[in-house]
């Protein structure tokens, strides 16, 4: 009988580790990162808790990595929320007695601020070598920081914790003794290279899994970032709507995240059976007719030359029990629109060129960026698919109705783009930011959070290449001229988009164009004012003006 090939991964397939901190640990890892360069791929990201985790699922979406590096209250958070293994770097009871004296060099009143619990052992040690300890613990961060000020007020000159807490004693005025040592940090190394070495030979002796297993909703509700009453209000809706299994039509300009919301009511789900399952996603504008019929519902052998032998499952097998995110829905063509149709009305579906129905439960959710109703009055799309499509429905706010959280996001997005590019923020990057607000607030975004994004790591890319270079309103103007006011692509900004659409060469009110444009949206003012990008105030000025 042949033997397993247990032998080490190949050594251009390294293990691929990532080192996650945003205190002082940093410069430890980095050190002990020189050690392992030969045996693994190793990189640092500069971002922390839920930046952390947001940074490293998107990540995740088209790259590999086996096994994270983490300490303290940072690796506690990532471990509970990152699908890939976490290893959380432990101080051990000679790393508390190392820092315990260097503390003691500095003041004899020491505090140990630790994570959620406090040392068992720690009094026996305090009463033999006469020292005076006060322990605190923290949930949060601002818990650590409070817990810190009571022990500042008590007199305590230095702390001993991990990262955080060391950075937070420094910031407060008090010294922070960091509790790792080398050898606790080389040891979480050689944690993650073992449980990535293991990792891989399981997969090189296991068969490929089922399809299914790859389909999976890698964001929710907090990755849907903002504070404006728009996000506040479309979080909300996303909770309700999870908790029934009708179908949701969400529409939305280009960018607008159309597909995370889909995943996040997916993972919000109050059916628990149905979160494990797949979330399965298809562009129905972005595949030929012929290949989508036989995408979505399957064929048997030979049911077309060039068929797989044994037929091979559509889209709606795979997400069964699960859900179906019909993206660009508006796109679908109408022979497809009928299947479709039927689907939902009958819950099984039969294969191309097959004869036995397959029962099917899957929640559909559905997508566009077009104006379904009036392709329903146009003919394109069948009314009865439309209001079975559409249960529930949502309509997602573009960037520019909800301005108070472009700086929040555009920061956001910087910081991500700079962690992608192993360069640390600055520290005064969010005054930076907010120095460029009514830059950003003057542009109208039409490719909405997705463009933001897009500019952002352009910015990064040249805030990288010039470390000293600020990232103030004249660096943002150099790499993204659209910005700027009267250029052609700040011409569809809020400014821009009143003055085109309403105002002459001449520079009087163009009633007609008001005229027609009313006409068009039957006296319907808020979506007048939407579509030409005005709030309701300047164009109700405009008409009063004629």
């Amino acid at each position: 009988m042949a033997r397993a090939d247990l032998s080490p991964p190949a050594s251009d397939d390294k293990p691929v580790i990532w080192t996650v901190s945003i205190s002082r640990l940093s410069d430890l890892l980095r050190d002990i990162t020189v050690e392992f360069d030969g045996q693994a791929v190793i990189e640092p990201i500069s971002l922390g808790f839920e930046e952390a985790v947001r940074h490293i699922r998107a990540r995740l979406e088209d790259e590999r990595c086996d096994a994270v590096i983490a300490a303290g209250s940072n690796g506690a958070y990532l471990k509970a929320r990152l699908s890939i293994p976490v290893i959380v770097a432990k101080a051990s009871g000679f790393d508390y007695l190392q820092a315990l004296a260097r503390a003691r060099r500095i003041s004899p009143r020491i505090g140990i601020v630790s994570y959620q619990e406090t040392l068992a052992d720690l009094a026996d040690f305090q009463s033999t070598f006469g020292l005076q300890i006060l322990q605190r613990t923290y949930a949060t961060e601002e818990d650590a920081r409070l817990q810190i000020g009571e022990l500042k007020a008590a007199g305590v000159e230095a702390i001993v914790g991990a990262g955080l807490v060391t950075d937070l004693a420094d910031e407060a005025g008090v010294t922070g003794v960091l509790v790792y040592s080398s050898s606790s940090i080389r040891q979480a190394f050689q944690e993650a290279l073992e449980l990535a070495r293991q990792a891989q030979l399981q997969a090189a002796r296991q068969p490929v899994r089922p399809a299914a297993e790859h389909f999976s909703a890698r964001h929710g509700l907090n990755d849907l970032r903002g504070e404006s009453h728009a996000m506040q209000a479309l979080r909300q809706s996303i909770v309700l709507y999870a908790k029934s299994p009708a179908t949701v039509l969400i529409q939305g300009e280009t960018g607008t995240g159309k597909e995370l919301v889909a995943q996040a009511i997916h993972r919000e789900s109050a059916i628990a059976q149905r979160v494990r399952k797949p979330f399965v996603a298809v562009n129905c504008g972005a595949i030929a007719e012929s290949l989508l019929e036989s995408e979505l519902f399957g064929y048997e052998e030979g049911a077309f030359t060039g068929s797989r032998r044994g037929g091979h499952a559509g889209l709606f097998e795979v997400a069964h029990g699960g859900t179906l995110f019909l993206d660009e829905i508006g796109e679908m063509p109408l022979p497809l629109q009928t299947r479709l149709l039927r689907v939902l009305e009958e819950r099984e579906i039969v294969r191309v060129g097959g004869t036995r129905p397959i029962p099917v439960s899957v929640r559909i959710i559905s997508a566009t960026h077009c104006d379904l109703l009036q392709r329903v009055q146009d003919g394109r799309f069948r009314a009865d698919l439309f209001y079975r499509l559409s249960v529930l429905r949502l309509s997602l706010p573009p960037l520019r109705d909800r301005v108070e959280d472009i700086g929040p996001l555009a920061e956001w997005c910087l910081k991500n783009a700079l962690a992608d590019l192993r360069v640390r923020p600055g520290t005064n990057l969010h005054a930076e930011t907010e120095a460029c607000t009514s830059l950003l607030h003057g542009y109208a975004w039409p490719g909405n959070v997705r463009e933001l994004r897009n500019l952002m790591q352009r910015a990064a890319l040249y805030l990288a290449a010039t470390p000293l270079q600020a990232f103030g309103p004249g660096f943002l103007l150099k790499v993204a001229p659209e910005l700027a006011p009267g250029a052609a692509g700040a011409a569809t900004g809020v400014a821009g988009a009143e003055a085109q659409a309403v105002v002459d060469s001449d520079g009087q009110a163009a009633t007609e164009n008001l005229d027609q444009l009313m006409a068009q949206f039957g006296g319907n003012r808020n979506a007048l004012a939407r579509h030409l990008g005005i709030s309701r105030t300047t164009l109700w000025r405009r008409l009063a003006g004629k």
